[in-house]
């Protein structure tokens, strides 16, 4: 952590200076004393990354940034605030602090909030931070999270942590075990430590077969911003054995959309699958990566399009949590069938279907935008169809 960044003539220039071009500010020979341009370049384009991720930290002054990798792996703090809302108590050991966004949120809901980092200066510039923020219950450790847990008789009332992934864990979708630390292999150690454990999680991670890697599963959370899902979060109690609960939540600017289901209620339900009526509705990207498919079918009093579409349908519009369209024509699948709509542009969407969007945008002709909305799907009689319809 370089203190020449803290001078006042240097925070004044990043202030003014965050959203400059970053090579020309690396081409330009040395501007202040003790920090070459590169740490002044990385101060910038942190600080960048910031505006929108975490604007508590953006508006702050006399903020120090670690560089831009930190801030693209932290929560965001909306997400952070998020998590802090579902836990409380007396103490807090965060494993894994990093910059320390999630920690700075679990400080408004504890007394006492312990930040580990094994990274010194990320520590210490997680250290400085929380001073500037005014939060002042926060003590920084800088050392392996769990070396300091063997090392302490100490116990707390909720370890968080949020394992990163294996450097050498191969393809898209991975399990708990792939990841630092291992968590599957460290749960009874924990549980000497703690009753409650949160644990973030990748949006790639497998929710099923994480459950089956973890004991105690109390609760499992599905986080989307604007409909990307950005976290899976897991509470675990220790000796929890009954059903685990899993909640989807979409945040926007200015509301949370939730959707709740019970896990094994979800593998017992039976619904029906029916053509095409009035309305169809998309789930968002968070109960898409949940799974409850039947249950929101269930909750809604919709019918699915087909088992495997995820598309539902009612005569009745209804509040469902996703996009909702009327639907104005239904079509067997087949060129000539679009070349009647003479369509030049649509948004489309697919879902059960064999064409990727890519390929029937240039096999159709058919370019981006507009009022009108295709469904490119599988019906009940796992006939291919396509939906054409509006905003209701």
């Amino acid at each position: 952590m370089n203190e020449h960044i803290l001078n006042t003539g240097v925070q004044n220039f990043i202030n003014k200076n965050w959203n400059a071009d970053i090579m020309s500010v690396l081409l330009k020979k040395q501007l202040f004393e003790g920090i070459s341009q590169k740490e002044l370049a990385e101060q910038l384009e942190a600080k960048k990354k910031c505006k929108d991720k975490l604007p508590s930290w953006f508006n702050t002054a006399n903020i120090y940034y670690p560089n831009k990798l930190n801030i693209e792996q932290t929560s965001s703090e909306q997400t952070a605030r998020y998590k802090s809302k579902l836990i409380s108590g007396e103490t807090l050991l965060d494993l894994t602090g990093g910059f320390g966004v999630d920690t700075y949120s679990f400080s408004k809901q504890f007394a006492a909030v312990f930040h580990c980092e094994i990274n010194q200066e990320l520590s210490e510039i997680a250290k400085h931070n929380f001073e500037i923020l005014d939060q002042h219950n926060i003590t920084c450790i800088s050392e392996n999270g769990l070396q300091f847990l063997k090392s302490t008789i100490q116990k707390f009332d909720w370890i968080y942590i949020d394992p990163s992934r294996r450097d050498d864990a191969k393809g898209k979708v991975f399990l708990l075990k792939d990841c630092l630390p291992n968590l599957p292999e460290n749960l009874s150690f924990l549980f000497e430590k703690t009753k409650y454990v949160l644990i973030k999680a990748s949006p790639l991670l497998d929710i099923s077969q994480s459950i089956k890697e973890l004991d105690f599963v109390k609760e499992v959370h599905i986080v989307a911003i604007n409909n990307e899902v950005k976290e899976l979060l897991y509470i675990l109690e220790y000796d929890f054995k009954r059903e685990t609960t899993v909640h989807a939540v979409n945040l926007t600017q200015d509301k949370e959309v939730h959707f709740s289901f019970a896990l094994q209620g979800e593998s017992a339900s039976i619904i029906a699958c029916g053509s095409p009526e009035n309305y169809l509705y998309e789930p968002n990207s968070a109960i898409l990566k949940s799974g409850g498919f039947k249950s929101v079918a269930k909750a809604y009093d919709v019918k699915k399009l087909h088992q495997h579409s995820h598309l539902y349908t009612s005569n009745s519009l209804v509040d469902f949590p996703g996009r909702k369209f009327e639907i104005r024509n239904i079509l067997p699948y087949s060129k000539n069938a679009l070349k009647e709509l003479k369509l030049s542009k649509a948004n489309i969407t697919t879902r059960n279907f064999p064409i990727s969007v890519a390929e029937l945008r240039k096999k159709h002709k058919i370019k981006d935008g507009g009022d009108v909305y295709l469904f490119f799907t599988t019906n009940l009689n796992s006939e291919l169809v396509v939906l054409m319809c509006k905003k209701p």
